[in-house]
């Protein structure tokens, strides 16, 4: 049984979304349920909020294309960013935002030190 966390990416299999190659990436996993973001549509809106119950994802109705546990943390953070960013209006700046408050939140020390007052 697959567990189902944060970063993965899943292509919906129900038979109205199979020919439109719905793939969504899960950005926040409760208890029973995973909220999902559209990153993939061809029918339908990328960008599109939605959930799933987290039995479903582990059943036959998706497949798991990309698990985080096989890749690096901060490319699965970049990504799940970005696709929360992610919508048909959604201008460059807005994904460099994204990633700009990920790797942010990574850094564990300053870039540069405080500036210093000269007397």
């Amino acid at each position: 049984m697959t567990t189902v966390v944060e970063g993965q990416l899943y292509r919906d299999l129900a038979p109205d979304m199979k020919p439109r190659d719905r793939r969504m990436r899960v950005v926040e996993v409760g208890d029973t349920h995973a909220q999902l973001i559209v990153e993939h549509d061809l029918g339908g809106q990328a960008g599109k909020k939605t959930r799933a119950s987290i039995a479903r994802l582990r059943s036959a109705a998706f497949e798991l294309l990309e698990d985080p546990v096989d890749t690096d943390s901060l490319y699965l953070a970049l990504l799940a960013a970005i696709s929360e960013a992610h919508s048909p209006g959604a201008t460059p700046a807005d994904y460099a935002r994204a990633a700009h408050g990920v790797v942010v939140a990574q850094q564990k020390t300053p870039t540069s030190s405080p500036d210093v007052v000269r007397e």
